[in-house]
């Protein structure tokens, strides 16, 4: 069945690439972005995540997975790394105890607060800016959306307000009303929950499946809002992003593909995704979409509304400046500059958009 899934998205990609070619922003890396060292001789672990607020201030998920041995000439890096625009460390904070593992998406208010998403909880936070104070909890510590409510338990998916390894957030700013996919890994939920701004549940849905493609195992593995009152979410295992409205009612598919550049045969391909996390570039229409895209390594510029491919940049897979190790966090700040973290890499790159 995978092998047609991808025979289909080279037959959808050969169709795209046959469409007039759109104009396309054009990035350069900035070498000199972020400043280091970061803080106080801090060292990065995986960076899960990030997210950029309204003063073009980048927020990175560090997941503290550091090599140990390289404590001895450095020092930990707290779990929340606020940045400036110029790429300076503005504070440091979090518990690692109390936001809980793998951190994995977050979203900053127009107030400032904070949204952190930790993957491997049943639970997601928001914070004060500055992290000095837990505003409020949806779910319980400790506990999972599961028949037992263990991480070993059956997922339920439940009409509730208690989750089970969510992947991401992000708020609807008309009304306040908190979107959530909710289930990254295999055994967790599968599941869109929608609450209201005090964190009550008002509706959920799963991904959208035909009979044809329900073997695809559903992993909502980022989700994003659009200005035009859109649900974009990552359908990781089917490397596409399913669209649908606010009610959850399915709108499309945007298959994203990629072409392995060494032989397939004898070795796996294909298998991290090619629609892992998303972003939108900031213009009030939101033209483009940036797309992570782990197989191939790459991140694709895909227009918005029709879903066609009209670039790539980045140098594939690496540790050099330009190439990412499993990027993972995509953000685009107001002058439409991307930002990739990447997990294994850890650390962050900064492209400027060119005019």
């Amino acid at each position: 069945m995978k092998a047609i899934r991808f025979a289909l998205i080279a037959i959808l990609s050969s169709l795209y690439l046959a469409c007039p070619v759109l104009a396309q922003p054009q990035f350069d890396l900035d070498l000199n972005w972020p400043q280091i060292p970061m803080g106080d001789n801090w060292l990065t672990g995986g960076i899960g995540g990030m997210c950029i607020d309204s003063r073009d201030h980048v927020y990175l998920l560090n997941r503290q997975n550091v090599v140990e041995a390289d404590l001895d000439g450095a020092r930990l890096a707290p779990p929340i790394i606020e940045l400036d625009a110029d790429g300076a460390v503005v504070r440091g904070w979090g518990d690692p105890q109390l936001i809980g593992p793998r951190l994995h998406d977050c979203h900053v208010q127009a107030d400032g607060s904070i949204w952190i998403v930790a993957a491997g909880t049943g639970y997601i936070q928001k914070y004060s800016n500055d992290g000095s104070e837990l505003l409020m909890q949806i779910g319980e510590t400790g506990r999972f959306d599961s028949s037992d409510g263990t991480r070993e338990g059956r997922a339920l998916n439940s009409a509730s307000a208690q989750f089970f390894l969510p992947s991401a957030v992000d708020v609807d700013k008309s009304n306040g009303d908190i979107y959530v996919a909710d289930g990254e890994l295999p055994g967790g939920n599968a599941r869109i929950a929608v609450l209201n701004k005090d964190g009550e549940f008002l509706r959920q849905w799963q991904l959208f499946r035909t009979a044809s493609d329900s073997d695809i195992t559903p992993l909502p593995h980022c989700l994003r809002l659009s200005n035009d009152g859109l649900v974009y979410v990552c359908d990781r295992q089917a490397d596409r992003i399913q669209v649908f409205d606010k009610e959850g009612n399915f709108v499309k598919n945007i298959f994203v593909s990629f072409t392995p550049l060494s032989p397939a045969d004898g070795r796996t391909s294909g298998n991290r995704g090619s629609a892992v996390v998303i972003g939108f570039s900031p213009d009030p229409e939101q033209r483009y979409m940036y797309v992570i895209n782990q197989n191939s390594v790459m991140i694709d510029v895909l227009e918005r509304d029709s879903g066609s491919r009209v670039s790539s940049f980045g140098d594939g897979p690496g540790r050099y400046r330009g190439q990412f190790t499993l990027p993972h966090g995509i953000g685009v700040d107001s002058s439409g500059n991307v930002y990739i973290a990447e997990q294994e890499g850890r650390r962050i790159q900064k492209y400027s958009i060119l005019d």
